[in-house]
């Protein structure tokens, strides 16, 4: 398949994707008769150029402020569910997390291509869909949000709500009172790591997968497509939530970005094992691109 025949769903401002394994026709024999890639697809993957490119930088924009907004809505529901009397608040941040998710992805994909989060954009990148150069730039917006947004949710609620919900932000443990003193609550590291995984391996089928492929993405149009990923986003939140009912852990985070936004801003016990909600996603991105590899290649990469 040419790199040109294809664009994304989510680029109007087109993006060129890029097979992610080089054809044989598309390959040379070396002196030791050994085949190798073409330069041109190694540049194609890199995307240098995409440094000076201004539609590179613009896109990361809004990447930076969807990944803001989502942060700092996501953590003020966070904290708005606890607080209200309700029975069921990981539910109610649920269903909050779903809209909220559903809405930022509509308002981005017209120019970035609605990321908003670290593992959509690394993802995209191993099966080549965006250039290497691209995810890069498009991560470190999106840190930088997550940074921006905690900060602004941390401008305007009191400091004993950030000690209390600890900025609604990522956690596996929180400090509670006990019988002799604070003591910590939370889950154990292994549980967490592959709900970390788990989760975030789920979310790239039902996202990657279905608005990237032409047949399902234009069959269902993007508010039905980017409706379903909420869906899922708000599911996962939910189970995760509530398959360990362990108080103190905050659920699977799926977005390094949202996570690292409090833990720079909030720290103290949002870095305790801070690493899970970065190497589980990265796990689940290595076990989907493997995934991408076993299928036949014509059922990834659709045609119009």
């Amino acid at each position: 398949m040419a790199a040109n025949d294809e664009e994304s769903l989510y680029h109007k401002v087109q993006v060129q994707p890029f097979s992610s394994t080089p054809r044989l026709e598309d390959s040379k024999s070396g002196d030791d008769g050994k085949m190798q890639m073409p330069a041109t697809t190694w540049s194609k993957r890199l995307g240098l150029e995409e440094l000076s490119s201004l539609q590179a930088w613009r896109a990361s924009i809004a990447e930076l402020l969807g990944t803001a907004t989502l942060v700092f809505v996501l953590d003020t529901i966070v904290i708005s569910s606890y607080e209200t009397d309700t029975k069921s608040p990981n539910l109610l941040i649920a269903f909050f997390a779903a809209l909220i998710f559903t809405i930022m992805l509509l308002a981005t994909f017209p120019i970035s291509g609605g990321h908003v989060n670290p593992i959509i954009s690394f993802s995209a990148a191993l099966v080549g869909l965006i250039s290497a150069t691209r995810a890069v730039i498009y991560i470190l917006a999106q840190c930088i949000g997550g940074v921006l947004g905690a900060l602004a949710l941390k401008a305007v609620v009191s400091s004993k709500i950030q000690s209390a919900f600890s900025l609604g932000g990522c956690t596996l443990t929180v400090i509670a009172p006990g019988p002799d003193g604070p003591i910590t609550v939370g889950i154990e590291t292994g549980p967490a790591l592959w709900l970390e995984a788990i989760c975030t391996f789920v979310l790239l089928i039902a996202s990657v997968w279905i608005a990237f492929d032409h047949r399902q993405a234009k069959a269902r149009g993007p508010v039905i497509v980017f409706s379903i990923i909420g869906a899922v986003v708000g599911l996962l939140v939910f189970v995760s939530t509530t398959v360990t009912a362990k108080k103190g852990y905050a659920g699977a985070g799926m977005n390094p970005a949202r996570c690292i936004g409090p833990a720079i801003v909030r720290g103290g016990h949002l870095w305790d094992r801070h690493w899970v909600f970065w190497v589980g996603p990265a796990i689940a991105c290595v076990a989907f691109y493997v995934y991408t590899k076993v299928i036949p290649r014509q059922h990834f990469h659709a045609q119009d």
